[in-house]
């Protein structure tokens, strides 16, 4: 019978001992770590406290139709001239009538606003020569608050006839709002309370109460009619017209509805 030896060469001493340092250590992890590394058993969870609530999630808007009573008028002076100085100088005596034509309609100076004063260059461009400059354009710019809205049309009309280049517009608004705004307010929580009701009657659910509510308050100007220009200046005796007519307040409400 034939025998075969096999021979294992065993490490040294200092090899021997960092190793039985290293089981000993994994050892020791293992008892530490032994209760958290175990397997746990499953938890039924609560469905009560978890679950997300039932909601339905509708829209109201509710809109107040008001008699404006503020009109707000932009317009300003426009001068070009050859030098600052000279572009300046006729911009502020312009703006200095004009300022003054409204101020005899009795217009306050709280409801006289500058809002914008700008001054730029000229300049003239041909295909073979650098730009040159050939003046500067001035412009001086109001925004001015009719309380008396049968002061309107006399306030164009006169701001034009003192020397004002430019009318940006008119818009009219309502100086209290708040009453309106609460009306719409309620008529936009009715709306979304209705349409709610008929959304869980139409599902089989009930609603049990508000989630959220969110609204956007939206009040809405009306456009307007101002006459033209070339009208007043070939008639003096033609007064601009200018008509208030009606604005909107606008309320709508985002309102989620707990069903159950």
């Amino acid at each position: 019978m034939n025998q075969v030896t096999l021979t294992v060469p065993f490490p040294g001493a200092r090899v021997r001992w960092t190793a039985l340092g290293l089981v000993a250590g994994l050892l020791a992890a293992a008892t530490v770590l032994g209760p958290t590394l175990a397997p746990r058993p499953s938890l039924a969870v609560d469905p009560s406290s978890s679950s997300p609530d039932h909601t339905i999630t509708v829209l109201g808007t509710g809109r107040v139709v008001v008699q404006p009573d503020l009109a707000d008028i932009r317009l300003g002076v426009s001068v070009t001239k050859g030098t600052v100085k000279a572009a300046r100088a006729d911009a502020a005596s312009k703006m200095t009538k004009v300022i003054a034509a409204l101020k005899k309609l009795g217009i306050a100076d709280k409801d006289i606003q500058t809002t914008t004063i700008s001054l730029q260059p000229n300049y003239a461009y041909t295909n073979s020569n650098p730009p040159r400059l050939t003046g500067y354009t001035l412009g001086n710019g109001i925004a001015v608050t009719i309380r008396d809205l049968d002061q309107a049309g006399d306030a164009i009309d006169d701001s034009l006839a003192a020397g004002a280049t430019t009318l940006d517009g008119v818009s009219f608004r309502v100086s209290d709002p708040a009453k309106a705004e609460a009306q719409a307010r309620t008529d936009a929580m009715t709306e979304a309370k209705g349409n709610a009701d008929t959304l869980a009657k139409a599902a089989g659910v009930s609603i049990s109460g508000v989630a959220s509510i969110s609204e956007v308050s939206t009040p809405i100007p009306q456009p307007i009619y101002y006459g033209a220009y070339g009208a007043r200046l070939g008639a003096a005796d033609v007064a601009t017209p200018v008509q208030p007519g009606t604005t909107d307040v606008t309320i709508t409400v985002t309102v989620s509805y707990l069903i159950g």
